[in-house]
Order: C-alpha cells, then structure tokens, then sequence
C-alpha cells in the first residue's frame, strides 16, 4: 500500500511540510526572542531577510497542507474497493486505529494553515511588521501538530493490511450503533437543523452588521466558527439523507464519490473556507488598533466576511436546493 502513487504524494508532501514547520519554528523562537525592529543590528537585518524567505515558503507549504485534506480523503475514497466490507472512505479509514485520528489533525491543521495564512498575508501589508510575533506563536502551535499528523500519516499507511475485513459505512454511521459515529447519526434533527439555522443567521446578520459598521466583530467571527461543526452534524444527522434518498444512510463520505456528482467535495470547501474566513477575521480584531494597519485590517476583514457570507450561502444553498428538488422527504427527524 505503501508505493502506491497517491500514497507516496501524501507522505512527501507531509515531509516537505513537517520540515518547513519546524524550521521555521525555530527561526520564530530566534524572532520572539530577538526580534526589535527599531535595531539596525546585523541580528535584525538577518532576521529580516529570513522571515521574507520563510514567510514565503510557508504560504506554498501551507497551501499544500491544505490541498493534501482532499486529497486525503480522495486517497481513502479511491482505495476502499481494496478492502472487503468497504464501500467508501469509512471503511478504509477504519481499517487501521491511525485512520481517523489523522483525519481530525488534518481538519484542525487545515484550520489553523489557513487563519495564519490571513494573519501573514495582513503583516505583509505593513510596512513594520506589526504581527511577526502572534503569526510565529500561531506557527510555534501548527508546527508540532503537522508533525504529529506526518507521523500518524506514516502509521497509518503503513498498518494497511488488504487481508482486513472493513466495516461498512451503514453500519458505523447507523442510529443503531453505540458508537461516536452512530451517536452524531442520531442526533434529533429538528434541534440540530434550529441550531444550524440560527448560527448561520447570526453570522450573516452579523457579518453585514460589522461590514457596514464595524460592530459585532467578534459575534461575526465565533459565529462562523460555530457554525462548522453544526453544518457537520447536521450534514450527518439530517441532510445526507436527501442526497442519498435513503432514510437510515447518515454517510458523509458517500458524498464525496461520483453516484452522487463528487457534491461532497464543494460542500466540504464550502464550509472549511466560510471556518477560516471566519476565524481569520476574528483573529485580525486586536490588530485594527495597530497604527500601520489601521487602514489595511478593515479592507482584509471586510473581504473576509464577504468570503465568508457566501461560503455558508452557498452550502445552505445547495442543502435546501437538493432538499426542495428531490422526491424523497422525512416526515419526522
């Protein structure tokens, strides 16, 4: 399983980005430490010239670490017809014990990749440098967690054993089942869907708010961040079942393969773009008082929310379109 193609990509690239990281860590405890832009030491010119080229590798690595989630999750997808028992992405993550909790660092590292992504592009915007030192301390908590998913990566490739019985996707994400993933399938539909209702409400009515007025920032950005996992759960509980037609298929990986037009993947986009939009405008609110960003913060978050509004749109979109379309309807959640 090992020299696969789309196996060997995922692990190269989780080096190349595991490497980057640290590096960088290091050079970012040699900047929390030493970094004083009012110097013109020889140390502060070095330091200079070494984030410019650091900052600009870790955009590329960061980008790749977001791209190598889909891509994950693709591979997964691609190989469960090695498995018997498989029918999707469920079970061949589930072949080995590693499967599930590298998708999770996955998400959280994706998350985390693209809020300093925003917070860097913002710094670059001043002259000063005015957030070298919260991006480096954001980059000091990424770099050991895409470590430890390199790592849990490499255990999980390497356990997969064709000789496995997998377990179905019916079976683990069922009502039934006295598991996490039958827990989160049988969450009562109607509180969740409120719920989700609610959240994605308060993050437009919000958003527009802090766009126009520069008011309910931080509102906005928890919102959108709630909003996220709602969408998940309620993507399991409630709205797979339109897509698949099915009363008792709770499935979010089913999504993601052809029968179904690979919606799955917009879906999924859509929501990790609108979480880290979100964030990311949360995470630029203490810089706005910053002199040398006090008229870049407000056009970064400004786009940002836009970003975000249409991100959560267009998921709620293509939910309440597949839902209004389709024959199939539940007469009870």
């Amino acid at each position: 399983m090992m020299l696969q193609p789309a196996v060997l990509a995922l692990l190269s690239a989780s080096l190349l980005v595991s490497l980057m990281t640290v590096g960088a860590g290091w050079l970012g405890l040699q900047i929390l430490r030493h970094w004083d832009p009012r110097s013109g030491s020889e140390r502060q010119l070095l330091l200079e010239r070494r984030t410019y080229l650091v900052s600009t590798l870790l955009r590329f690595c960061f980008l790749l670490q977001a791209l190598s989630l889909f891509y994950f999750i693709y591979t997964a997808d691609s190989l469960h017809s090695r498995f018997a028992g498989a029918m999707c992405a469920v079970g061949t993550l589930n072949v080995d014990p590693y499967g599930y909790p590298v998708l999770l660092v996955k998400i959280v590292t994706f998350l985390l990749a693209g809020v300093w992504l925003i917070i860097n592009h913002t710094d670059n915007l001043a002259y000063d440098y005015p957030l070298i030192r919260p991006k480096y301390l954001l980059l000091l908590v990424i770099a050991p967690l895409v470590v430890v998913e390199a790592g849990l990566q490499l255990a999980y490739f390497a356990g997969l054993r064709t000789d496995v019985v997998a377990s179905c996707c019916g079976n683990l994400f069922s009502a039934a089942a006295s598991s996490l993933p039958g827990e989160m399938a049988a969450l009562p539909g109607r509180p969740l869907m409120a719920a989700l209702a609610v959240a994605v409400l308060l993050t437009v009515a919000s958003g527009i708010v802090f766009y126009r007025c520069r008011r309910w920032g931080l509102v906005f950005s928890l919102a959108s961040v709630a909003t996220f996992p709602l969408a998940i759960l309620a993507l399991i509980s409630v709205l797979c079942l339109y897509f698949y037609q099915l009363p008792t298929h709770h499935c979010p990986f089913c999504l993601l393969q052809r029968e179904y037009g690979y919606i799955g993947y917009l879906l999924y986009l859509a929501l990790g773009t609108g979480a880290v939009a979100g964030a990311g405008t949360g995470s630029l609110l203490p810089a706005a008082r910053l002199p040398s960003l006090r008229a870049i913060v407000p056009r970064q978050q400004r786009r940002l929310v836009v970003v975000t509004i249409i991100a959560y749109l267009l998921f709620i979109a293509l939910v309440l379109g597949r839902m209004a379309l389709t024959d199939f309807h539940m007469d009870h959640w």
